[in-house]
């Protein structure tokens, strides 16, 4: 059994230097978790920012409490306090004076009452002596419940008429546990005052014992916590949506990433095209994510052997990331297969894109190169929209492909795409790309085009277009991209 307090056992008080210290120091952390507070950005629709500013106006309350606490501590009597401005104070931020009282019957040398709201006024104190019958409240007491002092105090039988009807119970264990068991108390319950107003009561104390060991009387230290759980309410709501919204963008890359995988070729190095022509392609590409984000966007690359024994290559990007993007792009990359497969035209195939897009029910902008090679005739024709040409090595020389007439997909209602035609040589190797892949590292397209033409004499030594992938991949894998990527490598076998 918890050790008791005496009637006759004089309190000790603290020592006031150790308190001032403490207080100077509450005040102090107070003023720089405030300040932290102040400069935590309150945008509604972020949920970290959210979170990180309940967290802080919680701190502060609960600084503002340990404040109030050591002030009444320091005074040793229970106190009242008259917040007041100090110069240097931020616009609405109150502070407590918390000097000795300077004459009897005031505190902090002032006579009037605290006003509601003000930080001693959450703390009272309350006395119930079972021999006599008498109640002592603090005057802060009948602030906290809001009861006139005409009134007077309540009795422990009085207590529970202004107690929540479910929280009753939890007043009554902790009093009979205290009156019978000699148990210290220590609970939480909501009071609807006087003016209907509800608040949130914590309730500290232990029984007093007379000399032969029986409960003479009970006192106790009540501390209105409204705000201070309130704030811990709005750090739990904040901490949840956050866990919500990082659930959902987990859920979503997972969604992205498997229906990317699932519209993707399935092939993985090298696949060659061998139609009876005298030089078939030997083909590989990889996808690199963007480093500033988690979610996948809508890059694609493609390689496919048409039915009249052409091979159709393909590279493209749509704008945004998530499941928006992916969905958008499957369906884009299907349509694509199927008019290919089909026999229609670069050119042509372009235009159904551009118009595909318009009337999509999530409008996105679009670039697109789409590539057809005749292997028997070894000519490569292409269309593109608002695409970075392909780059054609020869001999370890590099140099970007011509680009025909072609706007961005989605950009423009019955926009009109040229076509180009190119003779590829045993040995020739195209390298297709998205235009994420040279504006990683904070350079822009032309520096990247030019650091991707000086590859030459390394895709040269290349033995097959996965060993061209590597290369690439080596000079700007590692990079810090804003965007997803997609490269292709082309081999023309010899």
């Amino acid at each position: 059994m918890p050790s008791h307090l005496f009637a006759d056992r004089p309190a000790q008080p603290p020592e006031p230097g150790a308190v001032d210290a403490l207080i100077t120091q509450t005040r102090r952390l107070r003023g720089e978790v405030d300040a932290v507070r102040r400069d935590t950005a309150a945008d509604e629709d972020d949920p970290q920012q959210r979170w990180q500013r309940a967290l802080c106006d919680l701190a502060v309350h609960q600084l503002d409490d340990l404040g109030a606490q050591l002030g009444q501590l320091r005074a040793g009597v229970p106190a009242t306090a008259i917040p007041r401005e100090e110069p240097g104070a931020a616009e609405g931020e109150t502070v407590v004076d918390t000097s000795l009282p300077t004459a009897p019957g005031t505190a902090y040398g002032v006579a009037d009452p605290p006003r509601t709201g003000s930080l001693l006024s959450r703390v009272g104190s309350a006395e119930w002596n079972l021999l006599t019958d008498e109640v002592s409240w603090s005057e802060e007491l009948f602030q906290i419940f809001g009861r006139p002092r005409e009134s007077g105090p309540m009795s422990l039988d009085e207590m529970p008429t202004m107690v929540f009807a479910e929280d009753q119970p939890v007043l009554q264990s902790m009093v009979t546990d205290s009156l019978v068991d000699g148990k210290p108390i220590d609970g939480e319950f909501r009071i609807v005052r006087t003016d209907g107003r509800v608040r949130t009561v914590h309730m500290t104390g232990e029984p007093v014992l007379d000399t032969d060991g029986c409960t003479a009387s009970m006192w106790a230290v009540l501390r209105d916590v409204s705000e201070l759980r309130r704030s811990e309410r709005a750090v739990r709501e904040s901490r949840d949506g956050l866990e919500r919204s990082r659930h959902i963008a987990l859920t979503e890359r997972r969604v992205a990433v498997e229906l990317q995988e699932a519209v993707l070729p399935p092939w993985r190095g090298s696949l060659r095209f061998a139609h009876g022509g005298p030089a078939p392609l030997d083909v590989a590409a990889h996808y690199l994510p963007a480093a500033s984000t988690g979610l996948i966007g809508g890059d694609w690359y493609d390689a496919l052997a048409l039915p009249d024994g052409d091979a159709l290559l393909t590279v493209g990007d749509l704008t945004g990331h998530g499941v928006a993007a992916t969905s958008s792009m499957a369906m884009l990359l299907g349509a694509l297969r199927g008019m290919a497969v089909a026999g229609i035209r670069p050119a042509a195939l372009m235009g159904h894109l551009n118009q595909l897009l318009e009337t999509s029910v999530q409008p996105a902008l679009g670039s697109a190169m789409c590539c057809r090679y005749d292997p028997v005739a070894q000519t490569l024709v292409w269309a593109q929209a608002g695409h970075p040409a392909p780059l054609l090595f020869r001999d370890g020389t590099g140099h970007a492909l011509r680009r025909p007439e072609g706007v961005l997909l989605g950009a423009t209602t019955g926009a009109a795409y040229g076509e180009a035609e190119t003779r590829l040589l045993p040995g020739d190797l195209l390298v297709l790309h998205t235009d994420g892949l040279t504006r990683g590292g904070g350079t822009d397209d032309d520096t990247g085009a030019r650091r991707l033409l000086a590859l030459g004499p390394r895709l040269a030594r290349a033995r097959d277009a996965q060993d061209g992938v590597r290369a690439v991949l080596e000079e700007f894998g590692e990079e810090a991209r804003e965007d997803d990527a997609c490269v292709m490598v082309v081999r023309v076998s010899r």
